[in-house]
């Protein structure tokens, strides 16, 4: 039997190999377009950064040595120009002499792979334009970098082999920057997901653009400029197009073989197309996707070479009955984003949407190890599922373990296993490697709880669309520790700490709709089983807890990080300084903290009372694994003023830097606080005519300019009132003072002089409007549309037994730190 494979690499060379142990009388024939059969495409981008030194460790064989090992004909730099099928015959090409020559087949295997997609993009021939797919692609980039000495790449598309070669860019000194056009890098990942990703390249200093397209490129003398649609330009020395690839169909489509649906060689379950006696394997074909049950296209090498292994078998087999099937693929993947795994399984909560699929999706944040043993790093894992208990797909992020976690999940999909089957997993466990309670008996866990009804969750989106267009329909209740609450909390939030929820249960409304979060959902499902023993109707608790929504929407891309100019003056060895995002010298003592290992609120609670302990002026630095720790020591150092020297990232550990702060009676010429142009006002009384003054003076400081902030207390709560909400259901005391008092600012006529039993109130409001002065509730409206901040003060709202609901909307909800943080910053700050 003569067997002609077209294409080498995953497919054609593994089918070639296959083949010969099966058969050694078959006439083998390898035929290659390039100058290599079997090269390690996956690897290429980690040779631009010396991660991978040596090129030659990147072919897995030669032409020579293939041909010796497995005495398989191969012709290298080869073309396939055409087929006859009804000769059964191919017509080569050698691409180095021209000459063209006829080969008989009794089986025919296409593994032509895929082509880089290159729109017709204005100016995209440029020579500073590259595209990674195979080493002579390689070898044209190393070429470039050695020649032109480049300061600046943009790498165009956010996908696998994008952001490899950003990493990879960034690693070997370039400013790195990542243009995609969709809002979110990696498409198999749902967007909370690439979040994750997103600020790990921020953190690293990858300049993002995202939701944006490239509409043309312009060569100048030493440089390239991106322009995209945004109307955003970007100069570049070097240009890497990444933006995905496509089936290489040609050769079939002309030979008259069926195509499928969505672009790729249509096969049978047998890898047979629609002439018996050809075959195809790897990016070119159409796949079965084993969840949805619909066709993709899955250009990974680890199908092709499944595939390349069962099309061996059944082009040897004598009658189709023998033939073997390929059980379609669940396109696992993964990938490494410096110091992170991205990996995933199955459907994405997008695509199970988009398929009509009724499902469920819960988000866990655990350890890779137990955390009491060094080194344990976080995993966010994402599973979703049937409303039976189907796995459906799964994401994991993390510095460690995610690559584990998505092979279980992966194996348990393949072999039918639901969610409740996660549960009883008797994965392996000692506290070096996971946990008693591994992060899939976890999520199994969740997942279980979610489908029996015990545990009732609300996802980051919905939670946002809520408090976008009807907060008050909703308690919001943080049940983290007051520090964590100090630090960042989600809006109208009140923060009532878990340990003490049970003493605290008569400040709810146990028949109005209740929300509850902490940082990554473990303790909000806690708080979720007291309130639904206690009696509350309606609880349902945020999965992933703040840490998802924090990350999901907070600002995803990170435009204009780089200024191009200052680039081309800057020394190459500062991108050293410029990875670790550390660059300030400290001097002196450094005392040390590390709380690596340590999940939330561990780090930063720590870190709090390691400050305490310190005097003014000394320095701590501090090591954590948490990666949300960068953002919250900002956030943290920003409200307490203690001066952050630097935040840095390096294999998953995070380091900074922290000054305790001089003590607020040290002279102002040392503290040296900015103070800005704004007026802060504190509004104690409900009088109207000290109501009025108040209104005015705001309006007027908004008129010239100023930020301002109104923080409202006691009886100026009344001010905030809505006068027609519904009243809530209160305790008597609550209710009581909810009748006696004022609804809002129109309804203030108590004057703080010549009162008059209420005439007063009434003859001062005809004056005004006698002599057309603005009413107290036109001039609150007028600070709302102005911009200015209106705080409501949580404490006196719990005094006087005022709810989020009844107070108009904008307010937001604040404390004393509040009230000190906005006045330190103020020319001028009243209190009326």
């Amino acid at each position: 039997m003569k067997i002609i494979i077209i294409g080498g690499v995953a497919g054609g060379a593994t089918a070639a190999a296959r083949l010969r142990r099966l058969d050694e009388s078959a006439d083998i024939v390898l035929v290659e377009r390039g100058p290599y059969i079997s090269f390690a495409n996956c690897g290429l981008p980690y040779h631009i950064s010396g991660a991978i030194p040596e090129r030659n460790k990147l072919l897995v064989t030669s032409e020579a040595g293939f041909e010796a090992r497995y005495h398989v004909d191969v012709r290298s730099r080869t073309e396939a120009i055409s087929i006859d099928r009804a000769a059964k015959t191919v017509i080569l090409r050698n691409l180095d002499s021209g000459e063209e020559t006829v080969e008989r087949y009794d089986r025919l295997l296409l593994s032509p792979g895929a082509e880089v997609l290159k729109p017709p993009i204005p100016g995209i021939t440029s020579p500073r334009i590259f595209t990674l797919r195979n080493i002579p692609d390689l070898d044209r980039i190393m070429a470039s970098l050695a020649e032109s000495k480049p300061r600046r790449a943009v790498v165009i598309g956010g996908g696998y082999i994008g952001l490899e070669v950003a990493e990879n860019f960034h690693e070997r000194g370039l400013f790195t920057t990542v243009v995609e056009g969709a809002p979110h890098v990696l498409a198999p990942f749902d967007d909370e997901m690439a979040a994750i990703v997103h600020a790990h390249m921020r953190d690293k200093q990858i300049e993002l653009h995202l939701d944006d397209k490239v509409e043309h490129f312009e060569d100048r003398p030493d440089h390239t400029i991106v322009f995209l649609a945004s109307g955003k330009r970007i100069q570049a020395d070097i240009v890497v197009l990444a933006i995905g690839v496509r089936p290489e169909v040609k050769l079939a489509r002309d030979a008259g073989l069926d195509l499928g649906t969505i672009g790729g060689i249509k096969v049978d379950e047998h890898l047979t197309t629609s002439d018996p006696d050809i075959f195809a394997v790897g990016d070119a074909i159409e796949v079965m996707n084993k969840v949805s049950g619909r066709m993709a296209l899955i250009p990974l090498a680890g199908p092709a070479n499944r595939q390349a292994r069962i099309v061996a078998d059944n082009m040897l087999s004598a009658t189709q009955k023998d033939y073997k099937s390929y059980g379609g693929t669940l396109g696992t993947a993964i990938l490494k984003v410096f110091d992170l795994a991205a990996a995933c399984t199955g459907l994405n909560e997008t695509a199970v949407k988009a398929l009509g699929i009724p499902y469920r999706a819960s988000i866990t944040h655990s350890g890779s190890h137990a955390s009491y043993y060094p080194g344990s790093q976080q995993i966010s894992l994402k599973l979703v599922y049937g409303l039976d208990g189907t796995i459906l797909g799964a994401q994991a992020v993390g510095i460690d373990g995610a690559d584990k976690r998505i092979d279980v999940i992966a194996t348990a999909i393949r072999a039918g296993l639901k969610v409740t089957d996660l549960t009883e997993l008797e994965l392996a466990y000692a506290p070096p490697f996971g946990s008693a309670k591994d992060p899939v008996n976890i999520a199994g866990y969740v997942a279980e709880n979610v489908l029996n009804g015990s545990h009732e969750i609300i996802g980051w989106r919905e939670l946002r669309d809520l408090l976008a267009e009807n907060p008050a329909s909703v308690q919001l209740v943080d049940v983290r520790t007051p520090e964590e609450f100090s630090i960042r909390t989600l809006p109208g939030a009140r923060n009532i700490e878990l340990d003490h929820l049970r003493e605290r249960l008569g400040e709810l409304d146990p028949e109005k709709p209740l929300i509850i979060f902490c940082q990554v959902g473990l303790r909000g499902y806690l708080a979720y089983r007291i309130l639904k023993q206690a009696g509350f109707k309606d609880v349902r608790n945020l999965t992933g807890g703040f840490k998802t929504y924090a990350w999901a929407t907070e600002k995803q891309a990170s435009p204009d990080l780089f200024d191009y100019e200052d680039i081309r003056r800057r020394d190459p060895s500062e991108m050293e300084a410029q990875k670790s995002g550390c660059r300030v010298a400290v001097a002196g003592d450094v005392q040390m903290l590390d709380v690596t290992g340590l999940q939330c609120p561990g780090p930063i609670l720590k870190t709090f009372r390691a400050i305490e302990a310190m005097d003014v002026g000394e320095l701590l630095e501090v090591k954590a694994s948490d990666p949300a720790f960068g953002r919250d020591i900002r956030a943290w150092a920003d409200k307490t003023g203690h001066q952050l020297l630097g935040v840095g990232s390096e294999k998953g550990v995070i380091t900074a830097r922290i000054r305790k702060a001089v003590p607020a009676s040290v002279p102002a010429e040392q503290t040296a606080i900015p103070v800005r142009d704004g007026t802060t006002l504190v509004v104690f009384s409900g009088d109207l005519d000290k109501v009025m003054a108040s209104l005015i003076i705001a309006n007027g400081a908004l008129a010239m300019g100023s930020k301002v902030t109104l923080f409202f207390t006691f009886w100026g709560l009344n001010v905030l009132r809505k006068p027609d909400v519904p009243a809530p259901r209160k305790p008597i005391i609550d209710a009581a003072f909810g009748v006696m008092l004022p609804k809002g600012a129109g309804r203030l006529n108590r004057l703080s002089n010549m009162n008059f039993g209420g005439l007063g109130g009434r003859l001062m409001r005809k004056v005004m409007g006698d002599k057309h002065v603005d009413t107290p509730a036109s001039l609150l409206a007028s600070l709302v549309d102005g911009g200015a901040t209106l705080v409501a003060c949580q404490m006196s709202m719990d005094v006087m037994g005022i709810r989020r609901e009844e107070l108009i909307d904008g307010v937001e909800i604040g404390g004393v730190a509040t009230f000190l943080g906005e006045a330190q910053q103020s020319a001028a700050t009243l209190f009326i």
